[in-house]
């Protein structure tokens, strides 16, 4: 029987080598090996996301990266760390306990493998809200634990449709440290300017869409409501637990981990065949992934939705990795 080919491998005579922490289904490997990076490290604890990530990978990352033996498993030199190290602790969807929750302190975990391997450079992705959770006091240990490091920190607070291009409404944090000892010109990094946004909702949506398991019908509870608010096919609406919210920016709203587990924020649509939510497939239109990339059919409908929820704007990451490996290639 003829091996699947891998949709995402490893590219040609790569530049660099990067380690893919708190990996999920892989948003920060597609952007590094775009521009000719090496994956020489992953690491994800959640089972599913392994199997979406081997699916697209061909190759399954280690568990849980506060498990020593995890962490042992580590090259001991590449040129980048990546991670989006989980940010239910610092979301304002969330309680907001911080480093109070155990998600919260998994930053140290990454503090201590970049002072075990000191990297040429850090780039770390979270939410918003990280930069002004407990009036600030949270960011200020994470800026002062990587500055103890020897790392200089730059940070910008960036939107999707605003930086990438993506119609998607996505206010991310994203972190970018040097080290000081080998990257002596870091000063000419910089992140990327505003783009015109010029793709619309309707180039990631599947108008022939049929999957019955995405539509709403006259038996389901709230059905009149959905039906008297949900009224254009050239925009998204949101449940709001009472009522429909219509996004006004005629983008997609933040797409969140709980879309699939009957939460409120799922997006809904409007369609020639009726009212429903957005495909797993279409949400990871929205951040920006490419159209060969696939979830394996081994994983609960409701994975779906989380994998994307959790996922990366691709494009953006892209564009910061990018400026990244352009200060990392000039001669210091």
């Amino acid at each position: 029987m003829a091996t699947r080919p891998i949709p995402f491998p490893t590219p040609n005579n790569p530049t660099f080598t990067f380690i893919d922490l708190f990996a999920g289904i892989g948003g920060f490997r597609i952007a590094c090996q775009n521009i000719g990076g090496e994956c020489v490290f992953s690491s994800e604890w959640d089972s599913n996301a392994q199997k979406t990530y081997a699916y697209n990978f061909g190759e399954t990352p280690y568990g849980d990266i506060t498990d020593e033996a995890v962490k042992g498993a580590i090259p001991e030199r590449f040129d980048l760390l990546c991670g989006g190290f989980p940010c239910q602790a610092f979301s304002i969807a969330g309680y907001q306990k911080g480093f109070e929750d155990t998600r919260g302190t998994l930053f140290f975990d990454v503090a201590d493998i970049i002072k075990r391997h000191r990297p040429k450079a850090v780039f770390l992705e979270n939410v918003k809200n990280l930069k002004g959770h407990d009036n600030g006091n949270t960011f200020k240990v994470i800026k002062k634990t990587l500055e103890d490091l020897n790392y200089v920190v730059y940070d910008k607070v960036m939107n999707a449709m605003e930086y990438a291009n993506v119609p998607q409404h996505r206010e991310r944090i994203f972190i970018v440290c040097f080290d000081l000892e080998r990257v002596h010109n870091h000063a000419s990094f910089t992140f990327p300017s505003k783009v015109a946004l010029t793709h619309n909702i309707h180039e990631c949506i599947n108008a022939d869409e049929s999957n019955p398991k995405l539509f709403y019908s006259e038996r389901m509870s709230h059905f009149d409501e959905l039906k008297q608010g949900i009224v254009s096919m050239d925009t998204i609406y949101q449940w709001r637990r009472v009522y429909v919210r219509e996004n006004k920016s005629s983008v997609c709203p933040t797409l969140t981990a709980n879309m699939g587990t009957g939460g409120h924020n799922v997006p809904l649509i409007l369609t020639k065949a009726g009212i429903r939510k957005l495909s797993p497939k279409e949400c990871l239109n929205f951040q920006g992934f490419p159209s060969t990339y696939q979830f394996p059919s081994n994983i609960p409908f409701s994975a779906c939705y989380k994998q994307a929820g959790n996922s990366v704007v691709v494009p953006l990451i892209q564009e910061v990795c990018q400026q990244i490996y352009t200060v990392l290639s000039e001669r210091s």
